[in-house]
């Protein structure tokens, strides 16, 4: 029976997320996406692909249902044919950029819902059903990527929610890692930060109040200099490094590493 490798994106609609979706049309592939708006566009590029391609539309900011339903349909797939499953964890979420005292509480509450909490809950769907795989004999590999980000390892003023988020996002892979290494086949995972990239996360820091983001210029000075990746650069470095034979030796990455 020919085998197929699975792969499930969050965040897949724009920027870097739907950059990476299309690269994944590739032969021998199941893609599922998960984000806020399902892209006819990338459904008719999958048809003309002739590729398996499942996208849900789901508000992350309320994972419970995608949760559910995620760990169904894995429980609901012919395990045998798949050689390989990938979770990557890429949605996120930018709340106002303001002192934490200034910034909306019901934007802060989405922006940790988004950016960790969702996450946290559909890696832990993706290892429990892919293990009763596992537990029936199955012998494919598993990979856990989590987009991390610069900010999550650097703090900034102004950007507290999206920072804490990317930190947690980063120690939580490390305790799942050091979970998966005392089971058999357990899973591989890395938290990967994917460099600046023209997106319009980038776009809302350029725009941001210069006294109340203090590292604004920073971030036009990328711009106008041109040291922004594109999406398409951005995702091909990132879908690289899960093909990398050393993917999760190191849990916490970058893409220049």
């Amino acid at each position: 029976m020919p085998t197929q490798d699975l792969t499930i994106l969050t965040g897949a609609s724009r920027g870097m997320g739907l950059a990476m979706a299309r690269q994944l049309l590739g032969p021998g592939r199941v893609l599922l996406c998960l984000a806020r708006h399902v892209n006819p566009e990338l459904e008719h590029e999958a048809r003309a692909a002739g590729v398996h391609l499942e996208q849900w539309a789901q508000d992350l900011g309320d994972a419970g249902e995608a949760v559910e339903r995620l760990e169904r349909w894995l429980h609901s797939l012919h395990a045998p044919s798949i050689s390989s499953a990938t979770l990557i964890n890429n949605a996120g979420l930018l709340p106002a950029i303001v002192p934490l005292q200034d910034c909306p509480a019901d934007e802060l509450a989405q922006a940790l819902r988004v950016g960790l909490e969702a996450p946290m809950l559909l890696s832990g769907a993706f290892l429990r059903a892919t293990q009763a795989w596992v537990d029936a004999g199955w012998q494919g590999e598993r990979k856990l990527l989590n987009i991390s980000s610069g900010l999550g390892r650097r703090a900034m003023a102004s950007q507290s929610p999206y920072c804490a988020a990317k930190a947690g996002l980063d120690h939580f892979s490390r305790c799942v890692a050091l979970e998966q290494a005392q089971q058999p086949h357990g899973a591989k995972v890395v938290s990967l930060a994917p460099g600046v990239i023209a997106t319009g996360m980038q776009v809302q820091m350029r725009a941001a109040d210069p006294q109340r983001f203090p590292d604004r210029a920073r971030f036009v000075d990328l711009h106008q200099q041109g040291q922004l990746a594109s999406p398409e650069q951005a995702a091909a470095q990132v879908l690289a490094w899960l093909k990398r034979p050393d993917f999760g030796q190191s849990v916490i990455a970058d893409v220049r590493d």
